[in-house]
């Protein structure tokens, strides 16, 4: 359901407690004390059959006798009560809960998970929002609001907290009231029954006064909305997550190695990645990001300079960057010469900029000021140990004073415990990040520095995908037939290889036989060396059953070596069924590199791509990565990179670097495979051989579905190539439409700049001259899951002449428009196709409305809504907008 009705938990006129208590200790009582004194300036109104006041307040005994209709109700009633409290509470107006009660499905109790139906029955015909069950509450200090018993509340800030665990929201409250850090809001998300992550980032995304979303993660929900929702998020605002449950141990039982391998804490890895979501491992590392991001400071790179007044200290802090893979800035002489003028001449002359031990607050204000006029640094870190000659807090308040109300990325460390406690406070006060240790303090630099690189990847332009063949779909499904006719789910050697070949993967030429003296004759013919594996439906690896033999030099090797599979089988799997063999020319490629490519399905994320090291080892190396479909070029490379293979598959002394863009496409070949054949459940190429003439797969297996409908969907929707189609306008001229990709967004910023300057203003309402590539991704990079917006291109060109666009809302009901055809091409009915196309996409897509808000000049656009029913909203005189909207 998404944001509906979520501003009646952040911002509601009235609160009503039900279950509230004068029994000192009890979570009614707690609940009372809290929503009572955090300041909340609406009523607040208690229900309790047995009591008359509530802390001095008058008490209802029913939520039938309240004055008032509550927007928001907090209940802590016994579980087997909520429903009918849900129902009752509904009727009366009342638009969203939090249930802090326990016992509703908790551990998969079915009595529970049949109240926790109840309870979403109740709330569905009132479109009632509800937070938990079992939940701590929620908080938002801006609007004086504690519904929760947590035993702190936080100050206002900017920083938001969604956790699925009440004990963790407690412990970052507590830390965060020890070192001043405030937050927006505060969400104690519990069982999840109705409002989750997805609906909450929504919400922060366009919350002004949240610029920063911290998340505490055990499971998620619903990943296609919950992806949608962090990318919209992440593209404005910093989201940091830390998830429970890191281990291997949640990896499911599979066929094939990807299944096996792809446990679930890399498909989350993967996920948080692809939202451009910066993922911290610790509580520790939350907390500490928290208080980074706090202080609302950027960076725009992974450059460092070091001011310390220590050298050791400046040593530990340079190889935790190191082992970050950050970089220490490289000052430039105009910088050097500045610090040799202001420094004693036994300063260290290099970065870290080491100031001497004796270093007064003096010292750090001349050092601190030429550093933050060096271009090569993207970030400072200034760091301090206590000694006998100087004063740590002169030091901090040289800091503070250079600083001013100017906030640049700078970092502070003071080391110690007792001499830095009063420098510290005085940072936090100043909102200049702090920390205890140069690690602590690297780390947070790290931090920063990620999520810059988060958002450079979330909006770098794809370049065009270039394919060397056609894809054979046809041909591929036509061989999945035949194999769910045979009543078998795992297609033989050869009929995986036949489906890679369909998608333009490289494979190795085979022939299949039957008994050992065909294998002899088809070595014959293939010439030798060749390769003789075992044919068999019901053994998954050949390798570990004996079922593989290399390197056979003639024919009678060949024979025997048929004959001693024969029999290691029956030993070894005497139930498996024999097929025969296949024979395959032995691929010579020394210095090739052993890849192993796969898909599988996660139960939340659906599809899943799998990249690594390959080998009959590749359990024991363990080095591979896991994206999710589908991929472009960037998302391929950044998979590659992120293995510590890609180090060699770059090349090293003589060896040369592998043809890593014939790894990358067929990456995006397996992403397009999947996408297509809709019954692949699992796929392993192991191996794939990569070297500097290209690649080729040796091996490969497949599973299939017979049901269609069985496979969970993708994360993200992949581009809807079914709806590229011809249009034709009203006098007959051709076009082709399609959606928009990221790869078009030169061709959009052309037409724009072929377009007039008034064009162009009654479009975005500004006089928009440079069209950066900012502005450009966020037209090209969409969600086709929300967002849809149709290009019209003269058939035969390459060039855009006209857009229409789709913004849903999270609720997917209504949905905002706009359209343009360049100037050149006004007048020739492309706008009144595009509007209708716009339509009935629409409708298709089951919204019940679309609107724009349209300048009351622009006569042209507000005819053309008028004849397919627009009506113009009722607007203010004076004001230079109109809205028109068409319910569908």
């Amino acid at each position: 359901m998404s944001i509906r009705n979520l501003d009646a938990l952040f911002s509601p006129t009235t609160i009503a407690l039900i279950g509230a208590s004068n029994r000192p200790g009890s979570v009614g009582a707690v609940l009372a004390r809290n929503l009572f004194d955090a300041g909340f300036e609406g009523p607040i109104l208690t229900v309790n059959p047995r009591e008359r006041a509530i802390r001095s307040a008058l008490n209802y005994h029913t939520v039938s006798e309240l004055p008032l209709a509550p927007d928001l109700a907090i209940i802590a009633t016994p579980p087997d009560t909520v429903p009918g409290l849900i129902r009752e509470l509904g009727e009366r107006g009342c638009r969203a809960a939090v249930v802090i009660t326990a016992g509703f499905g908790e551990g998969e109790h079915a009595d529970g998970q049949v109240l926790k139906q109840a309870m979403l029955d109740a709330a569905k015909p009132y479109l009632m929002r509800i937070v938990g069950p079992n939940c701590l509450g929620v908080l938002a200090p801006h609007r004086g609001i504690n519904a929760s018993f947590a035993h702190i509340m936080p100050q206002k800030g900017n920083v938001a907290f969604v956790t699925q665990s009440g004990a963790v929201a407690t412990s970052i409250l507590d830390w965060a009231s020890a070192r001043g850090v405030g937050f927006s809001h505060v969400v104690s998300l519990g069982s999840m029954s109705d409002v989750d992550f997805g609906d909450m980032l929504d919400y922060l995304a366009l919350d002004p006064k949240t610029h920063s979303i911290l998340l505490y993660v055990e499971a998620i929900t619903e990943a296609r909305k919950f992806l949608s929702a962090a990318r919209k998020a992440s593209r404005n605002k910093p989201v940091v997550v830390v998830k429970a449950g890191r281990s291997d141990a949640g990896a499911k039982a599979a066929l094939s190695h990807t299944g096996a391998l792809a446990g679930a804490d890399a498909v989350y890895d993967a996920a948080f990645r692809r939202a451009g979501m910066l993922r911290v491992n610790t509580l520790d590392e939350l907390f500490q990001a928290a208080g980074t991001l706090a202080t609302g400071i950027h960076v725009k790179g992974d450059r460092l300079a070091i001011l310390t007044n220590g050298g050791g200290i400046g040593v530990l802090a340079v190889d935790e960057l190191a082992e970050m893979q950050g970089r220490l800035a490289e000052l430039s002489e105009a910088t050097l010469a500045r610090l040799d003028s202001v420094l004693p001449p036994t300063w260290s002359h290099a970065n870290p900029v080491d100031i001497l031990g004796d270093a007064p607050g003096e010292r750090y204000t001349s050092a601190l000021e030429a550093l933050l006029n060096e271009k090569e640094a993207d970030a400072i870190l200034v760091m301090n140990c206590p000694t006998a000659v100087a004063d740590s807090l002169d030091a901090a308040q040289a800091v503070v004073d250079t600083l001013g109300s100017q906030r640049p990325a700078v970092l502070t460390c003071w080391l110690g415990e007792g001499a830095p406690a009063k420098a510290r406070h005085l940072f936090a006060a100043q909102k200049i990040p702090t920390y205890e240790t140069p690690e602590q303090a690297i780390r947070a630099f790290w931090h920063l520095s990620s999520y810059w690189r988060n958002q450079q990847t979330l909006m770098e332009t794809p370049p065009p995908i270039s394919t060397d063949g056609t894809i054979d779909k046809a041909s591929a499904n036509a061989i999945i037939d035949q194999v769910l006719k045979d009543e078998r789910n795992v297609l033989t050697e050869p009929e995986a290889s036949a489906i890679l070949s369909a998608y333009g993967i490289p494979t190795v030429p085979a022939i299949a036989v039957h008994t050992p003296e065909e294998a002899s004759e088809a070595a014959t013919q293939l010439g030798f060396p060749v390769v003789l594996k075992i044919l068999s439906r019901d053994i998954s690896h050949k390798s570990d059953s004996g079922g593989v033999q290399l390197n056979l030099a003639s024919p009678g090797a060949v024979a025997q070596a048929a004959e001693d599979m024969l029999a290691t089988l029956r030993q070894v799997a005497p139930e498996a069924r024999l097929d025969g063999f296949n024979v395959q020319p032995m691929i010579r490629r020394p210095g090739a590199h052993e890849l192993i490519l796969g898909v599988a399905e996660d139960s939340v994320f659906g599809p899943i791509i799998m990249f690594g090291q390959g080998g009959t080892a590749v359990e024991l190396i363990g080095d591979r990565v896991v994206g999710l479909p589908p991929l472009n070029p960037l998302l391929a490379q950044e998979m590659i990179q992120a293995t510590r293979i890609s180090r060699l598959l770059r090349g090293y002394r003589d060896r040369p670097a592998a043809d890593l863009e014939a790894i990358s496409l067929t990456l995006i070949k397996l992403s397009q495979l999947i996408s297509d054949l809709d019954r692949v459940v699992e796929l392993d190429i192991n191996p794939l051989l990569a070297d500097a003439t290209g690649v080729i797969a040796l091996d490969a297996r497949i599973v299939v579905r017979a049901d269609r409908e069985g496979r969970p969907p993708f994360a993200i929707r992949p581009y809807p190539q079914q709806l590229e189609q011809t249009i034709e306008t009203r006098i007959g001229q051709h076009y082709s439409l399609r959606p928009i990709r990221p790869e078009d967004e030169g061709a959009l910023v052309d037409m724009l700049r072929h377009s007039t300057s008034d064009d162009v203003r009654l479009r975005f309402f500004a006089a928009i001259r440079r069209f950066d590539h900012a502005f450009a991704a966020r037209l090209t990079q969409i969600d086709y899951d929300r967002e849809m917006a149709f290009i019209a291109m003269p058939q035969g060109k390459q060039e855009i002449v006209g857009v229409v666009r789709l913004s849903a809302d999270p609720d997917k009901e209504k949905a905002e428009f706009a359209i343009m055809v360049r100037s050149d091409m006004k007048g020739t009915g492309l706008g009144y196709r595009l509007m209708q196309q716009m339509i009935d996409y629409a409708r298709e897509n089951g919204l019940q409305q679309v609107f724009a808000d349209v300048l009351r000049e622009n006569h042209a656009m507000r005819e053309m809504a008028k004849e397919f029913g627009f009506v113009v909203q009722s607007t203010k005189d004076e004001a230079d907008t109109v809205m028109i909207v068409l319910n569908l």
